[in-house]
């Protein structure tokens, strides 16, 4: 599977956590409403990091995050994260809360809802392999449906390249897509949904992002294969783009 055009999204809002394929950490991190904290390094492969004595973990200072995207690019393996607000926080977690922690790094499943009073946490990150197949967990779930409204034109932008009238090739400009639309389409995520980016149409006035759901899968393997029999028949719903009035609409099947 390409990553770059095709995004499986599963959510579990009860458990406030969301498994997903196609969205890499740099996908994540550009497609934020606000810049991340400083994290603290669960399993990674991260050669910059700073050490912290209480923890005996690794982690990165806010301004330094932008750097280890830049470099995680090319890794492959586990990387699993927790951002925190204030590093004196590092020092005041009990030892119940840093085995939940490394629990959270080594098995990718929680004992307890992830969110801690003392690191005042928004995310945990947790993947095998990044991009392919990822579990995050989000505080407030209006952080994930703002990063996929952001996300869905970048990925259409990097994939659609338009000429201006001397010809010259440029990348295209969308607009984000709204909360209200990605939060009426909850249900289907809650199902297992496929963004299809390869399966995108376009004329003179709209652009059409066709979506199946494809159901509870166990790995990316699996999704793709499920995804290859629904593409053959009309898809569960449709993301449009209006050109002229550059607004997105939802259409469900």
């Amino acid at each position: 599977m390409s990553n770059k055009e095709l995004v499986y999204i599963h959510l579990h809002a009860s458990e406030r956590f969301v498994i997903s394929s196609g969205i890499t950490f740099e996908d994540f991190y550009l497609s934020l409403e606000k810049p991340l904290q400083n994290i603290l390094l669960l399993k990674h492969h991260y050669k910059d990091a700073q050490y912290n004595m209480d923890t005996m973990l690794e982690y990165v200072y806010q301004e330094d995050v932008g750097d280890l995207v830049k470099h995680h690019g090319d890794e492959s393996g586990d990387f699993c994260w927790i951002d925190f607000e204030e590093e004196s926080a590092l020092s005041e977690l009990e030892g119940q809360q840093l085995a939940e922690l490394l629990y959270l790094g080594h098995c990718k499943q929680h004992l307890r809802p992830p969110f801690y009073r003392l690191l005042n946490n928004n995310f945990v990150y947790l993947s095998n392999d990044d991009g392919l197949w990822n579990k995050v967990y989000y505080r407030s779930l209006y952080d994930f449906y703002f990063m996929v409204g952001r996300l869905i034109p970048e990925k259409i932008a990097t994939l659609k390249v338009e000429k201006t009238w001397l010809g010259l090739r440029k990348k295209a400009d969308y607009p984000p897509v709204s909360i209200d639309i990605l939060e009426r389409l909850s249900s289907l995520m809650a199902e297992g949904l496929m963004i299809s980016f390869e399966r995108i149409s376009q004329t003179r006035n709209r652009l059409e992002i066709p979506l199946w759901l494809i159901g509870d899968c166990s790995d990316m393997e699996e999704a793709e294969d499920i995804y290859k029999e629904q593409r053959v028949v009309e898809p569960d719903a449709k993301i449009i783009f209006a050109k002229k009035t550059r607004e997105w609409a939802l259409v469900l099947q």
